[in-house]
């Protein structure tokens, strides 16, 4: 199983004037992406009992996500504005105190069981306290026992200082294992860095892989025993809203099928192995692409398409 753990929220999307509430969360949309693409795959995070609260729940059992880790508290569902602009590019405006999100401690973090090869975090839940700080000490309670990959999502008006962000963004480089980027998330990070020096920055402070998105030019990956860049597929663009969750869950299900959910398997992934993984992760985050809202494809729809395209 790879447990994915973090925030869930409702994305209220804005279209023609009108707020339509839509499923989301960086993590959250991890975990159903990766239901949907056949991995075993559980959430780890607080879900609202209120109404958006359960259905974020339905959402996770339609998806065949497990629930073992799943938490739930009185606090109500976070809510995130979507403003998406012609190009099909979303801005977003968070409404977090108070809220689910943030009724999350380190006392909370339950045992993960033998099943539990994989641990992915990342987005809001690792930017902002709490509840970061009890998702950092998860990193480093598990970093010894399994696969972490992180995908910190760079939301820089949550953030606000980016020299203490980098700083605490560094230092869970000695646990993360698989480093996941965007080009905006490391042109925010490292403004004085190209972005093939920015993935030599990671591997230098620790990480064994490290992939960085580039939208509709595609990705490329480093790794300790090779590097790779593949071209995106092209789709029409509806919007972008969780293309990067769907390109991580992607990137997760070639490793699985690989068996390369573990840290040395992925700092030995060679150019062909980072090839075929990138591939297949931008098949994924493209049908994302092409639909409105965080509807990420099944794995059905995902061999169909790549297999047009390859």
């Amino acid at each position: 199983m790879i447990a994915v753990a973090g925030e869930a929220l409702i994305d209220l999307v804005e279209s023609d004037g009108t707020l339509h509430p839509l499923p989301g969360g960086g993590p959250f949309n991890t975990a159903i992406a990766l239901g949907r693409l056949g991995v075993p795959t559980g959430f780890l995070g607080r879900l609202s009992y209120d109404q958006f609260g359960d259905l974020l729940v339905r959402l996770l059992r339609e998806s065949g996500v497990d629930e073992r880790y799943v938490l739930r508290g009185q606090a109500p569902t976070p809510v995130a504005v979507v403003h998406t602009s012609d190009e099909g590019d979303a801005a977003y405006s968070f409404h977090l105190a108070g809220t689910a999100y943030a009724d999350l401690t380190s006392a909370d973090m339950p045992e993960l069981g033998p099943e539990v090869v994989a641990l992915h975090l990342g987005t809001l839940a690792l930017a902002t306290d709490p509840p970061a700080s009890a998702l950092e000490d998860l990193m480093r309670r598990e970093s010894e026992l399994r696969l972490i990959m992180v995908d910190p999502n760079v939301r820089p008006d949550v953030i606000g200082d980016r020299d203490l962000y980098r700083a605490r963004f560094e230092s869970w480089l000695s646990h993360a294992h698989l480093v996941k980027l965007s080009a905006s998330d490391a042109e925010w990070l490292y403004p004085e860095l190209e972005l093939p020096a920015c993935a030599q920055r990671l591997l230098s402070l620790g990480a064994r892989l490290a992939v960085v998105t580039l939208g509709p030019e595609g990705a490329f990956a480093i790794s300790d025993a090779g590097e790779a860049y593949v071209v995106s597929q092209p789709v029409g663009v509806v919007d972008t809203v969780g293309a990067r969750d769907a390109f991580g869950a992607g990137l997760l299900r070639r490793l699985w099928v690989s068996d390369a959910l573990s840290a040395e398997a992925v700092a030995s992934m060679d150019d062909l192995a980072l090839e075929d993984a990138l591939s297949f992760a931008c098949a994924v985050a493209a049908l994302q692409c092409s639909r409105a809202g965080a509807a990420p494809p099944t794995l059905e729809e995902v061999d169909g398409f790549w297999a047009t395209r390859t």
